[in-house]
């Protein structure tokens, strides 16, 4: 499913127009990105949790050449599924 179809789905399971839906969709995941970006976690009671993750430096390799080379320290983006939605896909 991509965001085209998601938007349809929410405009016809919600009752709302195409343009409602992913004014809702796009205010949703803006409203995740930005808690995200200040560190928080998002928590959505049986659905799931994003989180951030701090990922440290370290030395990686170069499976061409096998030389070392450093991998730079980043944040990363995770999500953990609820027991709801677990069961469900179960």
């Amino acid at each position: 499913m991509n965001k085209g179809e998601l938007v349809a789905s929410i405009a016809e399971k919600a009752g709302l127009t195409q343009s409602q839906a992913e004014a809702a969709l796009s205010a949703t995941l803006d409203s995740i990105q930005g808690a995200l970006q200040s560190k928080d976690s998002v928590s959505l009671i049986g659905f799931g949790t994003f989180s951030v993750s701090e990922r440290p430096a370290r030395d990686g390799r170069n499976p061409r050449t096998g030389e070392t080379i450093k991998i730079a320290a980043k944040n990363v983006a995770k999500f953990k599924p609820g027991k709801k939605l677990s069961d469900s896909l179960n």
